[in-house]
C-alpha cells in the first residue's frame, strides 16, 4: 500500500477529504504526513486532530526553491511517503528526478486554461468569470517543473450560472473537487 504525503497551505480541505477516502478505504493509500507550508495554516490542527503526523516548513527559511523543495521532500521521505499530494499547495516545488510522477496536484479550474503563476483561488474564479466562460471546473494533474502544467490525470467539470459571483462559482468548484481529488488518487494508484 502506497503512503502519502498531504502538503497544504491553508484549512487543510482537501487533505482532509483525502484522508477519509483513505480511512473508508475508497483509495487504497495510508496518509502518514501533513506538510504545511506556513505554522498558520488553519489545516494543522484539523490534520493532527484526526491522528495524522504534521511538520512545517517555511520557504522564507531558504535561501531558494531548491533548498526549500529538497527540505520538504526530505521531510516527506523520512516519514516514508512514496506519494505526494499538494492539498492547496501554493509554493513553488521543483521537481527532482526521484519524485518524478509521484506528486499530484487538484487546481480549482479546467487546465491547461487559468493555471500558472498566481492562478489559485478566487483568482482562478474570477479569470473564469471575466471570460465568460460557460463552464469552469477542476483539475488533478501530475506535478513537474512548472505551475499548473504536469499531465493531466483527470478532470470534473461544472457550470457556470448566469449572475454567479466568484464565492458562488468557488463552491461548485470546491464540491468538484472533493469529489475528483480521490477518484483521481484511486485510479492513479491502480496504474
Amino acid at each position: 500500500m502506497k503512503r502519502l504525503a498531504l502538503f497544504i497551505s491553508g484549512t487543510g480541505g482537501n487533505a482532509l477529504n483525502l484522508l477519509k477516502a483513505c480511512l473508508e478505504g475508497r483509495v487504497q493509500a495510508l496518509p502518514v504526513l501533513g506538510l504545511a507550508s506556513t505554522p498558520k495554516a488553519g489545516g494543522i490542527d484539523r490534520l493532527e486532530s484526526e491522528g495524522l503526523p504534521t511538520s512545517v516548513v517555511v520557504r522564507k527559511d531558504f535561501e531558494s526553491d531548491e533548498a526549500f523543495s529538497e527540505a520538504c521532500y526530505r521531510v516527506a521521505e523520512k516519514a516514508g511517503a512514496d506519494v505526494i499530494c499538494l492539498c492547496g499547495w501554493l509554493k513553488k516545488l521543483t521537481v527532482p528526478r526521484r519524485w518524478e510522477g509521484r506528486i499530484l496536484n487538484i487546481h480549482p479550474g479546467l487546465l491547461p486554461q487559468y493555471g500558472g503563476p498566481g492562478m489559485y483561488g478566487m483568482h482562478v474564479h474570477r479569470a473564469v468569470l471575466a471570460a465568460g466562460e460557460s463552464e469552469s471546473g477542476a483539475t488533478v494533474h501530475l506535478v513537474d517543473g512548472e505551475y499548473d502544467h504536469g499531465r493531466i490525470l483527470q478532470q470534473l467539470r461544472v457550470p457556470v450560472r448566469p449572475g454567479d459571483t466568484p464565492e458562488d462559482l468557488q463552491k461548485r468548484v470546491y464540491t468538484a473537487e472533493m469529489e475528483l481529488y480521490p477518484k483521481a488518487l484511486a485510479a492513479y494508484l491502480a496504474e
